[in-house]
């Protein structure tokens, strides 16, 4: 029993419990939001080759990249309270397997109708994996060591960055023309096929919970189950509809992670195009340098994270990535003809604003606890993704009219600013632990 133990002895059975749990969860977590993001973004690569096939403008690139958000902000809340209902193994694996299919019909798309209904479609499918995967964390991190979990399990952004940007290059320039099919269509379909198989992983590898985790003893169990009864204690579980929908700090935290959102969909949806604009063309190059700025953001996250949990600080944390995501926004628009500041300034960009959307989770799951926490997790979650939709629309809206995405680019810097001025309005008391 613990409560026998030396503190000496229970320092070692926490430790034990939670790199055996970290070592465990984490690398295949992370896997799952690499499908996730690799599904999701490479319509930015297919665009620098089905645009053109299909006859398609910016404007409609834009609108069909966001209605993806649509389809998604409907579907969040109610994905994510059947996740806490019927257990997240069951739910993230048919999440998983039916957003693969739908990303390999993206092949078969020749119009720009069936370009919106099958973004959409995509964005029901996926909607609650996100917030369903951060609940998830909170069955077996207490606050104080979440934030490291959470920056590991966001590093699959830029790592899908880092992996989908060479790989679907490669795939566009070497499958382009096979059996009849070009090089966009073939990416759609090879890229798919992992997220089906690690979706029907995920009803052998996870567990709904620390009763069902085989790798910790019973000693472990009890530990962790206490830690994360106290965490869980502190937090604020709604007891109506009303009061949750009431609560003022939900709607700060939506329009924050709003803000956030807007700067990592403008990196993601856009960063081929920036890195071709600045002088680079062939698909397979322009894959290799869009890895760069994500391997900058791996960095930037790692470090971050493991400072925030050590100084148990969550505000500046999250407000000093959105400005430095700003400042490399504005500067890759300025520069935008010149590829090596360009792609410094991108680094910098998706260095912050990366870390900022993965830091940002830390205040909901510090604050909220129980059924709250799924619905608030996933409110928020949906609100913000909205961003989604308005960033790639806006921008590609912008670019067809004024012939150039820098006036778009300084949009999002000025809604990233915005969002770091409303972080400093959530009290430090609340967050900081």
């Amino acid at each position: 029993m613990i409560t026998s133990m030396t503190l000496e002895a229970v320092s070692t059975v926490r430790s034990n419990a939670y790199r055996k749990t970290a070592w465990r969860l984490m690398p295949f977590l992370m896997l799952c939001y690499l499908c996730a993001y690799l599904d999701r973004v490479n319509v930015g690569f297919a665009k620098l080759q089905m645009m053109s096939d299909l006859s398609l403008s910016e404007t409609v690139y834009g609108l069909g990249a966001g209605m993806f958000f649509l389809g998604y902000f409907l579907c969040e809340v109610p994905s994510n309270l059947i996740l806490h209902k019927v257990g997240a193994r069951r739910w993230i694996a048919r999440i998983m397997i039916s957003w693969g299919i739908i990303s390999a019909l993206f092949a078969f798309v020749e119009t720009a109708w069936q370009f919106y209904v099958l973004r959409f479609l995509l964005g029901i499918a996926e909607a609650g994996l996100a917030p369903g995967l951060l609940l998830y964390l909170t069955y077996w991190f207490p606050s104080y060591r979440r934030a490291k979990m959470t920056v590991l399990w966001f590093i699959a952004i830029p790592l899908s960055g880092m992996i989908g940007g060479p790989l679907s290059g490669l795939i566009m320039a070497k499958f382009a023309g096979f059996h009849g099919w070009a090089g966009w269509q073939w990416m759609f379909v090879i890229e798919a096929i992992p997220t089906v198989i690690v979706g029907l992983m995920v009803l052998a590898y996870l567990k709904d919970g620390v009763h069902q985790a085989t790798w910790l003893t019973d000693d472990e169990k009890e530990l962790v189950n206490k830690e994360l009864a106290e965490d869980n204690s502190r937090k604020v579980t709604h007891g109506s509809v009303r009061d949750f929908l009431r609560d003022r700090r939900l709607w700060m935290l939506a329009c924050i992670y709003f803000c956030v959102v807007m700067g990592q969909y403008a990196i993601t949806f856009w960063l081929p195009t920036l890195i071709r604009n600045a002088g680079v063309s062939d698909p397979l190059h322009i894959g290799l340098v869009t890895s760069l700025p994500y391997m900058c953001a791996i960095v930037a996250m790692l470090l971050m994270g493991r400072s925030g949990d050590k100084h148990r600080e969550r505000r500046w944390h999250l407000i000093a990535p959105m400005i430095a995501g700003a400042l490399g926004l504005t500067l890759a628009a300025l520069f935008g003809a010149n590829l090596v500041i360009s792609v410094l300034s991108l680094c910098l960009a998706a260095a912050g604003v990366l870390s900022a959307s993965s830091l940002f989770w830390m205040l909901p799951t510090t604050l909220l606890g129980g059924v709250s926490a799924a619905a608030g997790i996933a409110g928020i979650n949906s609100f913000a993704n909205l961003a989604g939709f308005c960033s790639p629309y806006l921008i590609g809206w912008i670019t067809t009219t004024t012939g150039s995405s820098a006036i778009g680019m300084y949009l999002i810097t000025g809604v990233l600013c915005i969002g770091a001025c409303l972080v400093l309005r959530i009290p430090a008391a609340s967050v900081n632990r």
